[in-house]
């Protein structure tokens, strides 16, 4: 159905179909943004912390075996284009790399990754693969666009592994991992996976999917990329009263165990997961034919192909207050996965400049309980920040009058007593921008932020939380840098 209306709005003309089809998936990304309700949010970007490291190992010794079920859904796995490069290099005895992106549930071990590695590894055991986990827990598509090269296609992988359904699925976001992707090497296979929150379980026992995956599913269909939805079969099994979604052992009792907080999976949980991705790819294998990816037209927007993340001594100037901080041997040695190294500064007043063609600049940071303000400066003014709510791409943009902050704060309510990764954008008209950020000499009230249940710590060791340091990994940039003549 879907085909046959892209067909139609074809016909009419390029522009229109444009427009309608980003009016629909616009509809969708907000409408779906219900179904995650605030406790859920609180979860996913509470569970951005440590960094795992990008390459990993599977050891068939350690690990237990999945064995996929004899489930069966016809749209559980849509084949499309398949995964036909990889599954042939396979079949001719070549080495072979596979790379996950998403959030949480890719960056930890067993909600579903390190099962169908180990499925794989076992299925084709002459095979060596090389393994890529660029997860990073509680973020979305759109830093996700600014990563993929860095994190991903620097390993030249032959699969890609997307799943970022219950992080917001910003389809634009999406749209740019995808086209970045196949613009690196149009032999690169990709597999969209479709995890789940708790309440939509009872869309798929309906016979229906998620909005939110809707709109990821038009994405799918125009660039024919194959998708696996993980969670109809655990639907089947709660409706059947086989699987608890969401509790403790004792109330489990002879159900399966889901999650503790209803959306990151216990190991039981991220078995059948997993059960569901190796039932897509066994479903893929008679597509082996190698073929090239086609790159078509955007379907919503090629602005994030340009996205990506910087090390901060290549593109910026620093004031003498910074230092360059290794973290292997540092108190954020837990991060080293991101950053080998990092800018550091703690005096009000360290500057941190570049220039930068493009309309969205932003900062991959570290937080903790000493971590400061910034003022931002833009083309010589400094400006005040106001925080989009639209959807599920939130970034900051400048405001006029008494409206926004002049500070971005890089301390929150997730940073008491511990180190987190987080990212904030800023969104600027389309051009060339002189950038600066500049640490306050204004000291947020962090126990206002921190909220009476989390008291504790900073009135036991309020030394720690008095300071205004900044802990820079990347600077993520939509566009280009522009490199002065010394640094060139």
């Amino acid at each position: 159905m879907l085909k046959i209306f892209y067909e139609n709005l074809y016909s009419n003309g390029m522009r229109s179909y444009q427009l309608i089809i980003t009016i629909l998936l616009l509809f969708f990304t907000m409408t779906d943004l219900s179904a995650q309700n605030t406790g859920e949010l609180d979860k996913i970007a509470a569970s951005q912390g440590t960094a795992s490291h990008l390459l990993f190992s599977v050891d068939l010794h350690k690990e237990e075996l999945i064995h996929p079920s004899d489930f069966e859904r016809d749209d559980e796995c849509i084949v499309r284009g398949g995964i036909p490069n990889f599954l042939a290099k396979i079949a001719n005895g070549q080495d072979v790399t596979v790379a996950f992106i998403g959030g949480s549930l890719t960056q930890a071990n067993y909600c579903y990754r390190m099962q169908i590695s180990t499925y794989l590894q076992a299925r084709y055991p002459s095979t060596r693969f090389k393994w890529v986990n660029a997860g990073v827990s509680g973020t979305g598509t759109d830093l996700g666009a600014f990563r993929v090269q860095e994190q991903v296609l620097t390993q030249h992988p032959d699969l890609v592994i997307i799943d970022f359904a219950v992080n917001g699925a910003y389809a634009a976001g999406m749209e740019g991992i995808v086209r970045q992707i196949i613009q690196h090497d149009q032999h690169t296979d990709i597999c969209l996976i479709y995890a789940i929150l708790a309440t939509q379980t009872k869309v798929y026992n309906n016979g229906k999917i998620p909005s939110h995956i809707e709109t990821l599913e038009a994405l799918a269909d125009h660039y024919s990329i194959p998708t696996i939805h993980l969670g109809m079969e655990i639907a089947r099994l709660e409706s059947q009263d086989k699987l608890l979604w969401k509790g403790d052992a004792g109330s489990a009792g002879e159900r399966i165990l889901f999650s503790t907080d209803g959306i990151h999976p216990l190991k039981a949980g991220g078995d059948l997961y997993a059960a569901a991705i190796a039932r897509g790819i066994e479903k893929m294998k008679g597509c082996s034919q190698m073929d090239i990816h086609p790159l078509p037209q955007p379907l919503i927007s090629d602005e994030w192909d340009i996205a990506g993340m910087y090390m901060p001594t290549d593109i910026a100037d620093f004031d003498t207050k910074w230092a360059v901080l290794p973290t292997k041997e540092s108190k954020l040695k837990a991060f080293n996965g991101w950053f080998d190294t990092m800018m550091v500064a703690g005096e009000e007043g360290a500057r941190c400049s570049f220039t930068f063609e493009g309309d969205i600049f932003g900062l991959f940071d570290i937080g903790g309980p000493e971590v400061g303000q910034l003022e931002v400066w833009v083309d010589g003014h400094q400006v005040k920040l106001q925080k989009l709510q639209s959807d599920s791409f939130q970034p900051y943009e400048m405001t006029i009058g008494d409206k926004g902050d002049t500070l971005l704060n890089r301390f929150n309510a997730y940073c008491n007593n511990r180190y987190r990764g987080q990212y904030d954008l800023i969104k600027l008209p389309k051009g060339r921008h002189e950038i600066s950020f500049r640490i306050s000499p204004l000291k947020a009230d962090k126990r206002i932020i921190l909220g009476p249940s989390q008291q504790e710590d900073i009135v036991q060791y309020p030394e720690k939380y008095d300071a205004s340091v900044i802990y820079l990994g990347r600077i993520l940039l939509r566009g280009k840098p522009i490199l002065n003549i010394a640094r060139k």
